[in-house]
């Protein structure tokens, strides 16, 4: 089988994980008061236009810096006077320049729930993510088993958090489902070439029932893209890069969420 460009990454995070001696139910029990915001259920609510999940990301491993000294903070509030929906903030620190810092900061900053977006590999991880006071965690199918995406899946809910479960081919939206799943983000990444597929999401999400929140992640460029993806039957879309590079953060965000108004 090929290699993935998941592996190095998956690796790293699951020798960190071994390494890791907590209990876990100690770590639930110390687990502070959180006020939830409803990641899902900000998704669910119908709007004029395309939910738009604004990501803060500082680096790629294939593209490298991105916006490597960004303030979370400050662009969190950019995005939402864009009108973006929710947050993904990075929070892996070696392959993405990420931290558990970067979220905290943003989440205190707006009032939109937020998305921890990292390698999930063990129970540990989903109860580090309501500890640091995300509102959804992320699942990647591809990195899990089955039992650990019921596993995982069914803490997120304990802990009053949802799964952003990720698929990429309808394979995985079955397994997804049969963990439960009730928000499927379909990334457009290959995970063999690091490449940008953009018919992916439209093929993929054809397979996911309509009462999934459907998202889209990856390779949204431009309102063409968001269009399209809009009229794939998307309720949402992750996007990262196209908003941590650009000069307006703001308007560019505006422009992909006017592109799925039923009027054009």
């Amino acid at each position: 089988m090929n290699a993935t460009y998941l592996d190095a990454i998956l690796e790293a995070h699951r020798e960190r994980a071994s390494g890791d001696d907590r209990s876990l139910d100690r770590v639930i029990e110390a687990l502070p008061e959180r006020s939830e915001r409803g990641f899902r259920h900000a998704l669910a609510r119908s709007i004029d236009g395309v939910h738009v999940i604004a990501e803060i990301k500082r680096r790629s491993p294939s593209k490298g810096d991105l916006y490597a000294d960004l303030d979370p903070a400050d662009l969190a509030k950019r995005y939402a006077e864009g009108g973006a929906t929710c947050l993904s903030v990075l929070t892996d620190n070696a392959h993405f320049g990420g931290s558990s810092d970067d979220l905290l900061a943003a989440r205190s900053a707006t009032i939109l729930p937020v998305l921890r977006k990292d390698f999930t590999v063990c129970l540990l991880d989903v109860a580090d993510a309501a500890g640091m006071g995300a509102d959804c965690v992320l699942l990647i199918a591809a990195a899990l088993d089955d039992a650990e995406l019921v596993d995982m899946s069914r803490l997120a809910l304990e802990l009053g958090i949802d799964a952003l479960v990720e698929v990429h081919d309808e394979e995985e939206v079955g397994r997804a489902m049969a963990a439960g799943a009730t928000l499927i983000g379909v990334n457009q990444r290959d995970l063999v070439s690091f490449e940008v597929d953009q018919q992916r999401a439209v093929r993929v999400g054809a397979s996911i029932p309509a009462d999934v929140i459907k998202v889209a992640e990856s390779g949204v460029r431009d309102d063409r893209d968001a269009s399209a993806l809009c009229a794939a039957g998307y309720d949402a879309l992750l996007v990262g890069e196209t908003l941590v590079t650009a000069q307006d953060p703001s308007a560019t965000l505006r422009n992909l969420r006017n592109a799925g108004r039923a009027d054009g």
